[in-house]
């Protein structure tokens, strides 16, 4: 905008403005803001400043409903995902080096053998059963039956 098209008031404004704040006596900082002026036009004219207000606004209200009760919930929340993910992550590296360490994979036979003789392969394998029957169960809730062709 040229001085030309400012009306006396708006010009009497921002000459006290620029009076009443010492910062802007500062030939360094009103460059600044030119500069600022200029690269937030394209923002200004396109309303894309609007966004990044209301996400500010957004970060804003979260911080101020974050209390502590809200806070030790997602520490705890992030503490069990996390350690949830390393026992997940642990036991496939053990499970993977102990068939690493197999020269040939045991036959169905050998495998059912292991079944009928150790606990603990009888407990993964149950747990993987409750697993596919819970997503299962969780399938059928959330989702409607497709139509057949």
């Amino acid at each position: 905008m040229s001085n030309e098209s400012m009306t006396t008031a708006e010009t009497q404004s921002l000459e006290q403005l620029l009076e009443t704040v010492p910062a802007l006596q500062d030939q360094a900082t009103l460059d600044g803001l030119s500069d600022l002026i200029t690269k937030a036009a394209p923002l200004i004219q396109g309303r894309r400043l609007h966004n990044i207000i209301d996400l500010l606004a957004a970060t804003s209200d979260v911080i101020e409903m974050a209390d502590d009760a809200m806070v030790q919930k997602l520490m705890a929340l992030y503490e069990e995902g996390i350690g949830g993910a390393w026992a997940i992550s642990n036991a496939m590296r053990y499970a993977a080096a102990q068939a690493a360490q197999d020269d040939t994979p045991p036959t169905i036979w050998q495998s059912l053998r292991r079944l009928s003789k150790d606990e603990d392969a009888r407990r993964g394998l149950n747990m993987a059963i409750n697993l596919a029957a819970e997503f299962g169960r969780q399938s059928r809730a959330t989702h409607a039956p497709m139509p057949e062709d």
